[in-house]
């Protein structure tokens, strides 16, 4: 049976705290570092910790998304975070292959010399997890935050619910209004900000990469990658960390518990007043239950 955290009773000695920021010796603060990974892909690294990282953020968002709760961390590591294709600084994704898993090997490829503490967001969760069952003895943990797995909660009410309510964004992808598809979207799985109070750059962000998000479903609804075959969870040997949103759709909390009972050493966190985008809204909780996460190891 997983075991249930909740992230106002994190023990003390586990809890985010503000640090403050590093400088050198002019007193300058220092930055995170730009570096490429290659295939026209931007990353930056968040810290200088001994121990490395590796975090994949959601679709339409950025590396950027994972700065707040790198910085809230209590463990020190040298997180790196880079651009899915098609988003930020990165290069566009071509439109062939299986997008999930470009993003995965791209994830993979960064991973060069031991093992790396592994976090993924959403559709970076999913890609998370081919990771982890790629080169499992290069994982030391792996925390996943809302994973949309949708495959993994197939047949359920909630995942019936979840279609309907994602049927406007269809019908308005497919009419060509990357505009309108790209507000019920966010209506679902944004911060909770209005569409309409957002700035037009961030709003213009969003509906010209919008068609990334069916680039991913054959990963995410149809688990292409096999994820949810025998056996394959349950190999997974390192500690595990599910994180969701209270007012997240329901459907994640079916795909979490789906996912949690199948591996061998798994943690679920539900944090309150959250929805999908935690990492952004809520980062000093989310740090706080990854730093639990790194203590399991």
């Amino acid at each position: 049976m997983h075991r249930l955290y909740h992230p106002d009773r994190v023990p003390a000695n586990s809890r985010a705290r503000k640090k403050a920021p590093k400088t050198d010796s002019n007193g300058a603060q220092v930055m995170a570092k730009d570096s490429s990974a290659g295939q026209g892909i931007h990353s930056v690294v968040y810290g200088d910790g001994a121990r490395r990282a590796l975090a994949l953020h959601c679709s339409l968002a950025h590396g950027g998304a994972w700065k707040a709760m790198a910085a809230a961390l209590t463990e020190p590591l040298a997180l790196a975070a880079f651009d899915l294709p098609g988003h930020g600084k990165s290069a566009d994704w071509g439109g062939q292959g299986d997008y999930t898993n470009l993003c995965a090997r791209i994830g993979a490829g960064m991973i060069s010399a031991g093992p790396v503490d592994l976090i993924g967001h959403s559709g970076g969760a999913v890609a998370a997890l081919q990771i982890a069952m790629s080169m499992p003895e290069q994982v030391r943990t792996l925390t996943l935050i809302e994973p949309v797995l949708f495959a993994a909660a197939e047949g359920s009410a909630e995942s019936e619910a979840f279609n309907e309510a994602m049927a406007p964004y269809k019908v308005a992808l497919d009419a060509g209004d990357r505009m309108r598809a790209a507000a019920v979207f966010t209506g679902l799985w944004g911060t909770g900000t209005p569409w309409e109070a957002l700035e037009d750059k961030s709003r213009a962000y969003m509906a010209e990469r919008i068609h990334l998000i069916e680039a991913g479903m054959p990963a995410l609804a149809k688990d292409n990658f096999g994820i949810l075959d025998e056996g394959q969870l349950e190999g997974l040997a390192m500690p595990v960390m599910i994180i969701i949103g209270a007012k997240s759709p329901p459907v994640i909390r079916v795909i979490a518990e789906a996912l949690a009972a199948r591996l061998p050493d798994v943690g679920l966190a539900e944090v309150p007043g959250a929805g999908h985008m935690l990492p952004l809204t809520h980062a000093v909780q989310v740090a706080g239950l990854v730093d639990l996460n790194l203590t399991r190891d």
